[in-house]
């Protein structure tokens, strides 16, 4: 694209700035591909809309399709869960027991990190603190009486810090490769099951949405294709095509979050965010080590299933290191309950109004 025709954009337009977002994610997985790195079609969209966004190019989101791209995670989750995963429940049940406890350490020390050496008000401490979902958290927060541009960077700095780093310590400290199978090529796939797998999704997804069930993007289809997968219709996670489609819009979703960052919110709100990513991933580390310790888990499960990360992005990453899909995501969905509905009355103990000095915009 020439400067001329680049100027000639009317990035007030979605649709100009989703074709500059889908252009460059496009080159960072052509980037990735190119020089062999590990999960280009994640990681390449990922730093190519990150650095731009950090250069002030327009970047947008896309959306529904970006959700819709989700669906792809919750069939290959359902599909996983076959009847030899209920003779696992017991050692699934000593290890969900643990979750509690690791957001009880989580509070004690975050919220005292954010308020007291960073300054946050108390809704916003306390909902940085708190490892849930990106959006729900933002939306908690704010009701509560939080900053949501801080709370928004708080978590997505957070996201990527742990979808980046993750990889590096599976391949370097528990010897797992990035190498497995992600799903059989659509041509390999039995047409009737395929076709099931996108009904799933679609039903999944907007019966969710419709029963007000969080995380309907991928939980819904998730239950649709699990009670599929148990009556013996479904036997195959989605093909690979699908697969590499989700990496790549949650990629670009990561890093169109940082769009229209300031140079003070970069210095002291994602500096404090990487500060405190460091701190969580020593805390899940030692959880890891103990449920590895007590044998409640392998150390590649049990490493992905306690660390701070998203549900999406973490199940990429128990996909291409052949981790148990139902280990990782059981613990991340316990753990995104328990947060959840332990929100309310989080803000009914702090107040609805803010208490002490508030980050900047």
């Amino acid at each position: 694209m020439s400067q001329s025709t680049f100027m000639r954009f009317d990035f007030t337009n979605p649709l100009a700035r989703r074709a500059v977002t889908f252009a460059l994610a496009s080159i960072g997985v052509g980037v990735f591909w190119g020089l062999s790195l590990p999960l280009p079609f994640l990681f390449g969209p990922m730093l190519m809309c990150l650095c731009a966004a950090l250069v002030g190019v327009p970047l947008k989101g896309f959306g529904q399709v970006s959700v819709g791209a989700r669906t792809i995670l919750g069939v290959a989750v359902g599909a996983s869960i076959t009847p030899q995963l209920f003779t696992e429940l017991p050692r699934l049940a000593a290890s969900l027991a643990i979750i509690p406890v690791h957001i009880a350490l989580i509070g004690c020390l975050g919220v005292p990190f954010f308020r007291k050496i960073w300054g946050f008000d108390a809704p916003t401490a306390y909902y940085a603190a708190m490892p849930g979902g990106l959006q729900d958290m933002v939306i908690f927060g704010t009701e509560a009486g939080g900053n949501p541009r801080a709370l928004s960077l708080i978590h997505a700095t957070r996201v990527l810090l742990v979808v980046t780093l993750a990889p590096f310590i599976l391949t370097h400290f528990f010897g797992a490769a990035l190498t497995n199978p992600i799903g059989a090529p659509i041509r390999d796939v039995p047409l009737h099951e395929l076709g099931l797998m996108v009904a799933a999704a679609l039903v999944g997804w907007k019966g969710g949405e419709k029963l007000g069930l969080f995380g309907a993007s991928i939980l819904g289809p998730m239950i649709v294709t699990a009670a599929l997968s148990l009556a013996g219709l479904i036997h195959i996670r989605p093909p690979a095509e699908a697969i590499l489609a989700a990496q790549f819009f949650i990629g670009c979703g990561i890093g169109v979050h940082f769009t229209g960052i300031t140079w003070s919110e970069l210095s002291r709100i994602v500096i404090a965010a990487v500060a405190y990513v460091f701190l969580l991933a020593a805390l899940a580390a030692l959880v890891a080590l103990v449920v590895t310790t007590l044998e409640l888990g392998r150390s590649t499960e049990a490493f992905l299933a306690f660390s701070p990360g998203g549900q999406a992005e973490m199940t990429v990453l128990a996909i291409v290191t052949g981790a148990d899909l139902g280990y990782v995501v059981t613990h991340h969905l316990t753990r995104i309950v328990l947060v959840i509905v332990g929100a309310p009355l989080a803000a009914s103990l702090i107040g609805r109004k803010s208490v002490g000095t508030t980050p900047p915009d």
